[in-house]
């Protein structure tokens, strides 16, 4: 945020003060990683969390946790009089894509009123920047090897059609209002911040690396595989696994990005390499150097076979390279939180 500011007789001068930041979702896994993030670059930062996917002990002790929930619209009114804000991440969202084909109604209601809500306080408190996490989802099935943003959307659930229907609200929003946003189609986010005092907490837990890890820890009987007869490598899916401080690190750079360009933008976010579930389970097998159970199940409705983010987009214009590609260091930072998790149900 620019100041302007000058005395009798003297020159105005332009004045960097810190910006407030407003993070939905900061308490849950990727939420806390940006949070972590923002801190560490003296940003001054708010959390807005429900709890019911998040961990408070996740957030800083420094860090106001307001408990409160996007449906809640009394509650939005509240945290924006309270509270001038610059820009808003948003991670606050239901993500199962298995609960979300036999619970519609549940995700329409959360991901996309919750979001308009949120859009609604913001237009009405003048903030004016949004980033959006959205998902990978939104495709469907691949019709490239590598997907870029100009691929077709076509998702195959209700998880990934909420957060398309977002996207679409952004860009209105954009052409309407004014509000700027950029919308981050992650791939798969896996790992854990190297420091090993926030990682991957989800109870249930769905997400593939955590489970594969739990089963390794015998917190699991074994591991459930959706599917083998997928047109893959070995049968069961590919996807683009990428590290969780990376995406944040493309939110920080988002932020000057909307500064300079206004309306709506989306980028992917991943790594450009795929693994199936069998080469992720030898990758964990390898870090943990234990032997891992699993057992193959019926395929999940709603899963694409192959989903590979073409992240180019994202490099040329944001400056953003990840900087933990290699699948097994993503598979060892999580190793390390889930040995000695601080929090969540595993916990010690």
């Amino acid at each position: 945020m620019l100041y302007l500011t000058s005395r009798p007789g003297k020159i105005k001068r332009i004045i960097k003060l810190k910006s407030k930041i407003l993070v939905c979702g900061g308490a849950g896994y990727i939420g806390s990683h940006m949070v972590r993030q923002l801190v560490e670059r003296s940003y001054d930062v708010v959390v807005f969390d429900n709890l019911s996917q998040g961990n408070a002990a996740s957030v800083p002790s420094t860090v106001p946790l307001i408990e409160g929930d996007l449906l809640n619209t009394d509650a939005l009114a509240r945290l924006f009089a309270e509270h001038r804000f610059d820009a808003v991440y948003h991670f606050a969202a239901l993500i199962a894509v298995g609960e979300s084909v036999v619970a519609p109604d549940i995700y329409y209601r959360n991901n996309v009123v919750g979001t308009l809500n949120l859009l609604d306080a913001m237009r009405k408190a003048d903030v004016d920047r949004i980033v959006f996490s959205s998902t990978a989802a939104t495709f469907g099935n691949p019709q490239t090897a590598l997907i870029a943003e100009s691929h077709p959307q076509n998702s195959l659930n209700p998880y990934g059609r909420t957060k398309l229907m977002m996207e679409q609200v952004l860009a209105d929003y954009g052409h309407a209002f004014g509000i700027r946003s950029v919308c981050f189609r992650y791939f798969n986010a896996a790992g854990a911040d190297p420091s090993g005092e926030i990682g991957e907490a989800h109870e249930p837990e769905t997400h593939l690396v955590p489970n594969i890890l739990l089963a390794a820890l015998g917190e699991r009987d074994m591991l459930d595989i959706n599917g083998n007869d997928y047109d893959t490598r070995d049968g069961t899916c590919t996807r683009d696994y990428i590290h969780v401080n990376d995406i944040a690190s493309a939110h920080l750079a988002a932020l000057d990005y909307m500064d300079a360009n206004p309306g709506a933008h989306d980028f992917n976010l991943g790594n450009g390499n795929g693994f199936t579930i069998m080469e992720v389970l030898e990758a964990a097998e390898k870090v943990t150097g234990r032997k891992i159970p699993y057992r193959i199940k019926p395929r999940r409705e709603g899963d694409a076979a192959t989903l590979v983010a073409d992240s180019s987009r994202a490099k040329t214009l944001l400056g953003w390279t990840p900087e933990m590609p290699d699948i097994e260091m993503i598979i060892k930072t999580a190793w390390d939180w889930h040995q000695a998790p601080k929090y969540g149900p595993y916990a010690g």
